[in-house]
């Protein structure tokens, strides 16, 4: 039972994340990466606050405060890269990209968790890599005079994916040190503070305030979504390898290649499906080799 609730916790883990890098699109677009940092690290930190009550006694403890706050700067600095490949780039292509955090996944779990891939997992890894630079590349031409050879935002997306492996990782050491509920809530809250204070150096409340009212519903679920999304993550690490866990949420992308095309009505290119498809379906099929 303990290993299906992980696959489950997963599985849910990669769709609330497909459909919150959706939303995060959007809100971007809207109201910019720094107040959409800060309303999602709110929501989350104030939404799981009344669960973390009885875990608040874990903070006592001056490793388990460290521990957190340097997995809160990680976690700041990612998002920003994320949500900037997000708003500059194409969600079909930037979505793809964002799987070279598997393997970096993979192999911080060999080093530091004794965790391995088989022959046939390392193959599969390749071919998710091989549909990235498919992908990523928007013309093979070896025209010089091209001003435009990589797609916009996949040099940020691959910055976000390194970055993502290390998050994963440090969440899967805080999930097991502390507890899932504490390395999801805490990050939330010192990223929150940390965006309130940029926010208020910068523009100040009032232009943060009339967004939070005009796109209400959608910072609302923006946040929901994507809190929902590392909180199963966490839960699943407790009881599952981080490489496996990881291989399951990879299926995420698929999510945002379909909305990326369907509703935000996106133009990829015949060898940008054919590479979208090798990774996804690689993803997929690292998930049910492992």
């Amino acid at each position: 039972m303990l290993l299906e609730g992980s696959i489950l916790a997963a599985v849910g883990s990669m769709l609330f994340w497909g459909f919150g890098d959706f939303f995060i699109q959007r809100e971007t677009r809207r109201v910019g990466n720094l107040e959409s940092l800060a309303f999602i690290s709110i929501i989350g930190s104030l939404g799981l606050f009344p669960f973390v009550i009885p875990e608040l006694p874990l903070l006592f403890t001056l490793q388990n405060v460290l521990l957190l706050f340097f997995i809160s700067m990680v976690g700041f600095v990612v998002a920003m890269l994320d949500f900037e490949a997000l708003r500059e780039g194409k969600l079909s292509v930037v979505e793809v990209i964002l799987e070279i955090e598997l393997p970096i996944t993979a192999m911080l779990g060999y080093l530091f968790f004794g965790e391995t891939l088989s022959f046939i997992q390392l193959a599969t890894v390749f071919l998710i890599f091989a549909g990235i630079i498919m992908i990523s590349v928007e013309s093979f031409s070896g025209d010089r005079r091209s001003k435009k050879r990589l797609e916009k935002g996949v040099l940020l997306a691959v910055f976000t994916a390194v970055g993502m492996g290390l998050a994963n990782f440090l969440t899967a050491f805080g999930s097991k040190q502390v507890s899932p509920l504490m390395v999801t809530w805490m990050p939330w809250l010192v990223i929150s503070i940390i965006s309130l204070f940029f926010v208020h150096r910068r523009e100040g409340f009032g232009s943060m305030l009339k967004n939070a009212s005009r796109f209400r519903r959608l910072i609302l679920v923006t946040g929901v979504f994507d809190t929902l999304g590392w909180l199963l993550y966490a839960v699943a690490l407790v009881n599952n390898e981080l490489a496996i866990t990881t291989a399951i949420t990879e299926s995420y992308p698929a999510i945002g290649v379909l909305l990326g095309v369907w509703l935000n009505k996106e133009e990829i290119l015949p060898h940008q499906y054919a590479g979208a498809a090798l990774a996804l379906a690689a993803s997929v099929a690292l998930a049910l080799i492992v």
